[in-house]
C-alpha cells in the first residue's frame, strides 16, 4: 500500500502497545478457550486454542480505549499473517466491555503476510456473537480495535499483526 493512501493508527511491532491489549475469551460464559496478543518481532501475535467445549467457541483480544476519529478514511486497512484461518476486526464505539461492536471477517493465506483492506461498509453490527440491528458504524467516533476467531474453527490459532491503520482512496473528491 501506498504510504499516501493509508495512515498507520496502532503500530503493533510496538511491544509497549501491543502488551496493552487485553484478552476476552469465551472462558467468560464457561468456555474452555484461550488466546491472547503477545508482543513479537516486528509485530504482535495473537494465538490460542479455540474450543467448542462447554458452549464456547472464540478468543479475542481488544486495544486499549481510545479517541480515533477515523471521519475522511473509506476503512480499515492492515497488514498481517496467519495461518489459513478466517479472523474477523472488531471495531467499537463505546469504550464499553460489553456492548455493540462491528466486525468484518477476512480469511488469511497460511504463512504469507498480506496487506488488507477492509471498507467501513462492510463491517456489520453484532452483539455477542450475534448480527443486531444498531445505528450504522460511525468511522468518527472508533474508541477501540479488536480482534476475534471463533465460528466454529477449533484448535490452535495464530495470527501476526503488524499494524492498523486507514485508508482513503487518494483520487476521492477529484471531479
Amino acid at each position: 500500500m501506498a504510504a499516501a493512501e493509508c495512515r498507520i493508527i496502532v503500530d503493533l511491532a510496538d511491544r509497549e502497545r501491543a502488551s496493552a491489549w487485553i484478552s476476552i475469551g469465551d472462558r467468560v460464559m464457561g468456555g474452555r478457550s484461550s488466546g491472547a496478543l503477545q508482543p513479537g518481532d516486528g509485530a504482535a501475535v495473537f494465538e490460542g486454542r479455540v474450543s467448542l467445549e462447554n458452549g464456547g467457541g472464540f478468543a479475542s483480544a481488544r486495544s486499549p480505549p481510545g479517541r480515533f476519529d477515523l471521519g475522511g478514511a473509506e476503512g480499515i486497512a492492515l497488514r498481517v499473517r496467519g495461518d489459513g484461518r478466517t479472523y474477523r476486526l472488531s471495531l467499537r464505539t463505546d469504550p464499553e466491555l460489553d456492548g455493540v461492536s462491528y466486525q468484518a471477517a477476512f480469511p488469511t493465506p497460511p504463512g504469507r503476510w498480506i496487506d488488507l483492506r477492509l471498507p467501513f461498509s462492510a463491517f456489520a453490527a453484532r452483539f455477542r456473537g450475534r448480527e443486531v440491528s444498531a445505528a450504522p458504524l460511525d468511522p468518527r467516533r472508533i474508541a477501540s480495535f479488536g480482534l476475534l476467531v471463533g465460528e466454529g474453527q477449533q484448535g490452535p490459532f495464530r495470527l501476526e499483526v503488524a499494524w492498523i491503520g486507514s485508508y482513503r482512496d487518494p483520487r476521492a473528491g477529484e471531479p
